[in-house]
């Protein structure tokens, strides 16, 4: 028998909140977090619309000189830690440390000092570059600051494949615990991306909405006037625990890591298979190592970036891998309100994935106006809605083919009963 890996804590700061609730109750509003670009002048880029971070005050948070050495994605990668150990009452000490690990995930890393660096060298020149430029870029800066400031001394991994990065990073942290190399991981994703230089290239690219116009209605999954994702920022972050630490401890429970698949499209750098062989495979996969049949999913959180290629592609996937069950499952893009995080979404749609089985309320895709008859399955358009969820299939599929599935569970009606479920 596999080890079962529990959640047992979870935190985040994104575009809708700064904190897992504040998130939760703008999410089942149905509130979009997209406004105009304030992180930098957008004037000359095509799109000028984004879903940023607000308020995050990180000199409060850090102290201005610890802040100035930390890339924005490490600082929330480091804040959403801190909620999801206290959500987890979870405090690593000298006792425990050696068994704690951190594997998160990002797709670009420290790309706003890279940038701001570069433009230091062109401007100052070479003196004035800043020697702590290379750890505040590295994308595996995330999850060494959390082990630093935390003090786990476990297994700690950056994982990067691009927008499937942290759901990489929770189906790998559970795979680490189930071999039994660790008992808790602090585990998830972190971006912030938001600079002129990708926006332009994203942009150059054709992947981003120029709905600029509309901030609020320009994210729209599975729609038929969709015309691009629109950026996010932000971090989520999951405590993995291993059934008997957490038992031990009397955790409280929040799900279940039930099961996780990965594959790559082999097909195209950006573009995803139009067959979705490898998405298809990929979920089934997932299914298989969870032990459970298709008809047992409650709720699909689908990647649904908003762009014409995934969305059509990952609702044919769908179909193949659930059959008829496909047009009686609900499913949801989140991406709708939070902007797509990038490395980063894979862990907020995890933490999605786990309210809605906490809370029983699915939270909604919104600006889904128009029908596509390429995507004519029930994606909860523009309202949440309140049905019991004991188990959720999240999808994370990103640049370079790469394909990542998790299932989350609620731990009721098993074998072994949790405590404080």
């Amino acid at each position: 028998m596999k080890n079962r890996v529990f959640v047992t804590g979870i935190g985040t700061v994104n575009p809708l909140g700064l904190d897992v609730e504040s998130t939760w109750q703008r999410a089942i509003k149905g509130q979009s977090a997209v406004k105009r670009i304030s992180l930098f002048d957008p004037t000359d880029h095509g799109a000028q619309i984004a879903a940023e971070v607000k308020s995050f005050d990180a000199d409060a948070r850090f102290g201005r000189r610890d802040a100035r050495r930390m890339d924005r994605f490490v600082q929330f990668a480091v804040s959403a830690s801190e909620e999801a150990l206290n959500n987890a009452n979870f405090n690593i000490t000298d006792d425990n440390r050696d068994r704690v690990g951190a594997i998160i995930g990002t797709g670009i890393g420290g790309v706003q000092t890279l940038g701001s660096e570069a433009n230091t060298l062109q401007e100052k020149g070479p003196r004035r570059v800043s020697p702590f430029m290379v750890p505040m870029m590295l994308p595996d800066t995330a999850s060494g600051q959390v082990a630093i400031i935390f003090g786990a001394r476990g297994p700690n991994l950056c994982i990067t494949s691009a927008c499937a990065s942290s759901t990489n990073a929770i189906g790998e942290a559970s795979e680490i615990i189930r071999r039994g190399a660790a008992d808790v991981i602090i585990s998830g994703g972190a971006e912030a991306a938001i600079t002129p230089l990708t926006i332009a290239a994203f942009g150059n690219m054709g992947a981003l909405s120029t709905r600029n116009d509309v901030p609020e209605a320009a994210c729209r999954p599975f729609d038929h006037d969709r015309d691009g994702f629109v950026a996010g920022e932000g971090a989520a972050i999951l405590i993995l625990e291993s059934e008997a630490h957490a038992l031990n401890r009397g955790a409280k429970i929040h799900a279940e890591i039930l099961g996780y698949g990965l594959t790559n499209d082999a097909f195209h750098i950006t573009a995803p298979a139009s067959d979705g062989a490898a998405a298809i495979l990929c979920m089934k996969l997932a299914l298989k190592n969870s032990g459970i049949d298709p008809s047992q999913i409650d709720y699909i959180n689908a990647h649904g970036t908003s762009t014409s290629l995934n969305d059509k592609t990952e609702t044919l996937a769908i179909k193949q891998v659930f059959g008829d069950y496909a047009y009686h499952t609900p499913i949801s893009s989140t991406k709708s309100m939070h902007g797509h995080l990038l490395g980063g979404a894979g862990a907020l749609e995890a933490i999605m994935g786990v309210q809605a089985i906490r809370k029983g309320i699915i939270p909604p895709t919104i600006n889904y106006d128009q029908p596509d008859p390429a995507c004519d399955l029930d994606y909860v358009p523009n309202k949440s809605r309140t049905v019991s969820v004991e188990t959720v299939l999240s999808n994370s599929f990103g640049f370079g083919g790469h394909n990542a599935s998790i299932i989350l569970s609620s731990v009721r009606n098993k074998e072994t009963p949790a405590p404080n479920v």
